[in-house]
């Protein structure tokens, strides 16, 4: 999560929502990303999905059936799709996302029992870290709105 964390930073200093994310594999980080939608012009760019995209194209196989995706904030619905796609076993935020979290915050895909992918959810890790660096991005950016 730390490393998620360091991604977050890059994206804030990219003027991009702080989120990061990585995929570990047999121990190993395959996959890093930070959310980038603004700068490339994607509203897919989040950072789960350019990690499991880097984590893909590492292990040459879109499938990453063991491996486990930290994020600093609850996956949104499009990003639970894609990790329940990927076969992802495992997903481990930190911050809930109360407006748009698909991990229990406001639905829960991954437990949806009629879906043929079941991925495990661990909620909380380095919360507060990930909650206030959230925190801190957006009370900066009200400021400068005025």
């Amino acid at each position: 999560m730390r490393e998620a964390l360091a991604l977050a930073g890059q994206a804030e200093t990219e003027g991009e929502v702080p989120v990061g994310a990585v995929v570990v594999l047999d121990g190993a980080i395959v996959g890093r990303g930070w959310n980038a939608p603004i700068s490339l012009h994607d509203p897919s760019a989040h950072a789960e999905i350019r990690a499991l995209r880097d984590a893909a194209a590492r292990v040459e196989n879109y499938r990453l059936a063991g491996a486990a995706l930290y994020v600093t904030l609850e996956p949104c619905a499009m990003c639970a799709g894609a990790i329940m796609h990927a076969r992802i076993a495992r997903v481990v935020y930190g911050a809930a996302d109360p407006k748009t979290g698909a991990a229990g915050s406001v639905v829960n895909l991954f437990a949806e029992a009629r879906l043929n992918h079941h991925t495990a959810v661990e909620a909380g890790l380095l919360a507060e870290e990930c909650g206030e660096t959230l925190r801190r991005f957006f009370q900066a950016r009200r400021k400068a709105v005025g």
